[in-house]
């Protein structure tokens, strides 16, 4: 018995992503053609390894148990087709995840830098604020600000960002300047809640060696840093952010940094892949590029 190598890597795709036509589009083949070859693939195994329904498509357990192995066998694969890629150069796709502002700000206007070196390399990037499932949205690389969290991601932690409390102008003269903590209750923060759930907006500020957290009132609660940030511009309270997400409005005297001595915890950022031990050339390239513009560009230092 010869089982073909694609019809793993279709497999694999499939059951991460939990989808046939999703699993199509990233692998670029029609659903149909997904549809075959998986079936070829049970017919050649003897054995079912999906359930399917007009909603989901769910592992067997006989699927479980072959994953990680077709998973180690196509990157495995993938890894021998690109051992003498090195001469012609990279070819194919690499998707990276990455927060709005710091692809905006630092990651797209190098972008072409990348893109010359390696012409024949496509860049899938998404944008977001919000914490992706990469196995399941079939990313390659997640650039996390925060904790890591998923503990099959591997990679390396780059840094920490520090954070800054800001307010603008016109909310300062309206509320006047904060000069201690106590002076927080007479203002508001701006509640950032990805989720715009309904716990409590709080400051967080140094304490005997750790953090605390110091409940405010709040007039807005937003779900993106853009928003955050343009909340904080418009006058509506306090923000704790990372000096990247402030940079620019600094330069225009939009923003203007308080409480300097309490700011809240620095954030971890993280550069991470998929791919376990067995990385693909162009995902490790790619990652190394960004890995040197991010220590170039974000205000972070180790720890």
């Amino acid at each position: 018995m010869g089982i073909d190598l694609e019809s793993l890597r279709i497999f694999v795709k499939v059951a991460e992503l939990g989808s046939l036509t999703r699993a199509g589009e990233q692998l670029g083949m029609p659903k149909a053609r997904v549809s075959l070859r998986l079936k070829a693939l049970e017919a050649e195994l003897g054995s079912q390894l999906f359930q399917r329904t007009t909603r989901v498509v769910r592992l067997t357990p006989d699927g479980e148990e072959l994953l990680p192995r077709a998973r180690r066998l196509a990157q495995e694969a993938e890894e021998l087709g690109t051992m003498f890629q090195a001469a012609r150069g990279l070819r194919g796709r690499v998707r990276i995840d990455l927060p709005v502002n710091i692809a905006c700000e630092i990651i797209l206007p190098r972008l072409p830098e990348l893109l010359a070196r390696h012409p024949h390399l496509e860049v899938l990037i998404h944008t977001t604020d919000r914490r992706t499932e990469p196995f399941r949205e079939g990313f390659d690389i997640v650039l996390r600000v925060g904790a890591q969290g998923d503990a099959e991601l591997v990679g390396r932690k780059l840094g920490v960002l520090r954070m800054m409390n800001y307010a603008s102008a016109a909310y300062l003269r309206k509320y006047g300047t904060p000069q201690r903590l106590e002076d927080l209750d007479r203002h508001f923060l701006i509640h950032y809640a990805p989720a715009l759930g309904a716990d409590t907006p709080t400051f967080e500020y140094p304490h005997e060696g750790g953090y605390r957290e110091r409940p405010m009132r709040s007039m807005v609660t937003v779900g993106s840093v853009a928003a955050y940030v343009a909340a904080c511009r418009a006058g509506l309270g306090i923000v704790q952010i990372p000096r990247l997400s402030a940079r620019e409005r600094l330069h225009e005297d939009t923003l203007v940094e308080v409480l300097p001595e309490l700011t809240c915890m620095p954030m971890p950022v993280s550069l991470l892949h998929t791919y376990g031990r067995s990385v693909p050339r162009r995902v490790r390239v790619v990652m190394n590029w960004l890995t040197e513009l991010l220590v170039q560009s974000l205000e972070t230092y180790k720890g």
